[in-house]
């Protein structure tokens, strides 16, 4: 069989081979290409055709930082049949074109000893950091909202319910001035729990990229102050908890129950069939900084996706230096 690589530049033909593959996130979207490329990296959306026919998309992004530059695949590539033998000869020569010094794959697999067997076996080692959340909770919405509530722990239920009773309100918004007020409390979230923040320049040109059907914020309201705010993205059927901030003001009222609860409710009127909490802490490490809203997230129901770790093709000795400074990095954020 013959297979060939090239470049897809109609977005039409991206979107429609993405749609008729439920397995994928807003990561190997037209839309974050279009992100990374306002934020300077550089861009390859690439096709892989079986006898001229399309069979496979894979958004590579070329990422420079001072310890080297490589080519990443966000939660790619995206293939009818998982043969990766040709696409990695073409990101090996893509990779030295560019003068990368490794390649590094977060693939949308689910993390078993045959899809680990299937990228040992093509040279990849796993990379001393993740590039996104490797461990998701998940939530099914497609069924009704009786019985999603049942499905919750009881004190999320009811905290829930308290902040409705308290009068906290909810709001939701695709206007990109709204940004302002989600950055003054997100910048407060980062003061007070000590995690590096995404820029504000980051965050509004997210926006934009997905702007105006797959991308909203909301805001939870009490006493006409903002207290909490989540930016949700769309992508094949699913609604993903991308970015959140709150404030320790009324915390009582637990307004972050409710905002989560009103985005479900949002979401499944727009015909998605699952919430996407995003990244959770794994169980063994109470220690961990995303223990706390770990047991936040799993207090709404749902389940466990345990992704494959990113995966490392080495180029050239270089990547050694940007190993050691990952590995560093990893032990003092304590992940």
């Amino acid at each position: 069989m013959s297979v060939e690589i090239k470049p897809i530049e109609d977005r039409k033909i991206w979107n429609v081979f993405l749609e008729d593959n439920p397995t994928h996130s807003f990561l190997q979207s037209w839309n974050w290409a279009d992100f990374n490329a306002s934020m300077g990296h550089k861009v390859f959306r690439l096709g892989i055709y079986e006898e001229s026919v399309l069979a496979g998309v894979c958004l590579v992004l070329k990422i420079e930082a001072r310890r080297g530059s490589f080519l990443f695949v966000p939660h790619g590539p995206i293939l009818n049949n998982f043969k990766l033998e040709t696409l990695i000869s073409y990101l090996k020569a893509l990779a030295e074109k560019e003068r990368c010094s490794f390649i590094r794959i977060s693939p949308i697999l689910e993390k078993t000893p045959a899809t680990e067997d299937l990228f040992r076996k093509l040279g990849f080692r796993k990379a001393p950091i993740h590039m996104h959340a490797e461990l998701l909770w998940l939530l099914d919405i497609s069924r009704s909202e009786e019985e999603i509530l049942k499905g919750m722990r009881k004190t999320t239920r009811y905290s829930i319910n308290r902040a409705a009773a308290d009068g906290v309100t909810i709001e939701k918004s695709i206007d990109p001035s709204d940004l302002v007020k989600f950055n003054k409390l997100y910048e407060a979230t980062v003061t007070r729990q000590h995690f590096v923040p995404f820029s504000p320049d980051y965050i509004k040109k997210e926006f934009s990229a997905f702007s105006p059907d797959r991308i909203s914020i909301f805001f939870a309201k009490y006493q006409g102050e903002v207290v909490s705010s989540a930016i949700i993205v769309y992508e094949n059927h699913e609604a993903f908890y991308h970015h959140g901030a709150s404030s320790q003001k009324f915390q009582k009222v637990t307004p972050t129950h409710l905002l989560q609860w009103e985005i479900i409710r949002d979401a499944k009127a727009r015909g998605c069939k699952f919430y996407n909490f995003w990244g959770i802490a794994p169980d063994n490490r109470p220690k961990h900084p995303m223990a706390g809203l770990s047991l936040f997230k799993k207090g709404f129901g749902g389940f466990l996706e345990e992704l494959m770790p990113a995966q490392d093709l080495i180029i050239s000795p270089k990547y050694w230096l940007n190993f050691l400074v990952e590995k560093i990095r990893k032990i003092r954020r304590r992940l």
